[in-house]
């Protein structure tokens, strides 16, 4: 039950307020002075604050509560204040204000809502120690609301076993969400075992996944577990799932079924406890209507979906992951280095990342080797060049690969002979240039 805190120095007000919010199930604490609101010994969810008291000034209450309870949400009440007064509320960190004669019906509503983000802002918290257990790769610094609502997700989810799929362009962070949604769940004391359904050649990750026993091939001179049996207990993370040969998806949808593996060159079944979560960059439902994803393993992986944002939506997040890195690598490199100048910051926010954070890790980490001064200019960053008209080699690799496809019709197979490159030399190009 969400506690309130009432502070107002009418008696009438208050008794009123108190009984109308217990009525509509809120556990209600009364206060009539700001002396009186210091001694509640437990802290509320949401403060009820009448700016005019008897013994200080609202406003000052406001800023010391804040203080002590950086958490609770604090809604301003008064019949004095103006337009001027709520602002400066506002801006000291209330969440919101209303007027005498309050209005009930306006007043839950307002409250519902703080309560709402205050439970958002706790879910938030809870996952910071997970988030810094696994930096300097992360890329979920940040205070946008993208960010926030990335984290809530990961707390709401975490506990359960539900099946995950982690959507987003490459670079953005993706192992990183599974990597703390198995660290904040139960089984964060068994194994979390990565598979890249991309980076493993398609003859053999179906031994990888399933195992195989002596004699299964040639070559398989002792039985293998493969990466379900070493996961038991714990979580397999399937990155790059849209990768997934149409063969293979047929036996993950039965191991996702039956909770069971058979290895290569066995009939007998073994059980397996294992959380799936998986990842892509690409568009599973237009690879479901075209033909090459299975619509019945789409539904049964996507049972939660958590998307990250690419870092150019979120550009309040690119300052804070850039000075992070920045003091991460000077320390790793023994320099003193302060921050970015005027210009840098200017380039950093105008930039558009199509790398993501992982790009931006590279260009800070290049710039903290290249600099001789203790601040990191702009032209150490080479952002101009990165968007230099004249095209790189790997840009032209990009549009070549790109134009084969086309004229390929999107087969692999075709594609690559057209390229005279190996078809698994081509699926780790897509994936490096992020090409579907």
């Amino acid at each position: 039950m969400a506690e309130i805190l009432i502070v107002e120095d009418e008696r009438a007000q208050r008794e009123a307020l108190a009984g109308y919010l217990r009525k509509a199930g809120y556990d209600v604490v009364t206060a009539a002075t700001g002396k009186e609101a210091f001694e509640v010994k437990s802290t509320p969810d949401v403060v009820l604050l009448d700016l005019r008291l008897p013994d200080m000034e609202g406003l000052d209450l406001l800023k010391k509560l804040r203080e002590m309870n950086p958490d609770t949400e604090i809604i301003v009440i008064t019949a004095y204040g103006t337009v001027r007064t709520a602002v400066e509320a506002m801006r000291l960190g209330a969440f919101d204000y209303l007027t005498k004669p309050v209005d009930l019906d306006e007043l839950l509503l307002i409250i519902g809502r703080a309560l709402e983000k205050h439970e958002r802002d706790l879910e938030v918290s809870f996952l910071k120690e997970e988030v810094e257990k696994f930096r300097p790769q992360t890329g979920l610094i940040g205070e946008s609301p993208a960010i926030k609502e990335v984290l809530s997700m990961i707390y709401r989810v975490a506990p359960s076993n539900a099946t995950v799929l982690i959507t987003g362009e490459s670079g953005t962070g993706k192992e990183l969400v599974a990597r703390i949604l198995h660290a904040a769940s139960p089984r964060k004391d068994r194994r979390f075992v990565a598979v890249s359904c991309a980076a493993i050649p398609e003859s053999l990750l179906e031994s990888e996944l399933f195992g195989y026993e002596r004699g299964a091939f040639t070559g398989a001179t002792k039985p293998k577990p493969g990466k379900f049996e070493l996961a038991h207990g714990g979580t397999l993370f399937l990155d790059e799932i849209g990768d997934l040969p149409i063969s293979l998806q047929v036996k993950l949808l039965r191991v996702l079924q039956e909770k069971e593996v058979e290895r290569l060159g066995s009939t007998v079944p073994r059980k397996v406890d294992v959380r799936i979560i998986a990842a892509t960059n690409q568009d599973l439902r237009k690879k479901v209507e075209g033909g090459s994803f299975r619509e019945d393993l789409y539904y049964r992986i996507n049972t939660i979906n958590i998307h990250i944002p690419p870092l150019r939506e979120r550009k309040e997040d690119i300052l804070p992951l850039a000075e992070f890195f920045l003091r991460k690598f000077s320390r790793e490199m023994g320099k003193d280095i302060k921050s970015f100048d005027r210009e840098a910051r200017k380039a950093l926010l105008s930039y558009q990342w199509p790398g993501n954070v992982r790009e931006l890790i590279n260009v800070v980490e290049r710039a903290v080797v290249l600099t001789r001064k203790n601040i990191i200019t702009a032209d150490l960053l080479m952002l101009e060049r990165l968007k230099s008209p004249f095209p790189t080699l790997e840009e032209l690799e990009r549009e070549h690969i790109k134009k084969a496809l086309k004229i390929s019709g999107g087969n692999l197979t075709r594609a690559s002979e057209l390229l005279g490159i190996h078809r698994n030399t081509l699926r780790e190009k897509l994936k490096k240039y992020n090409l579907r």
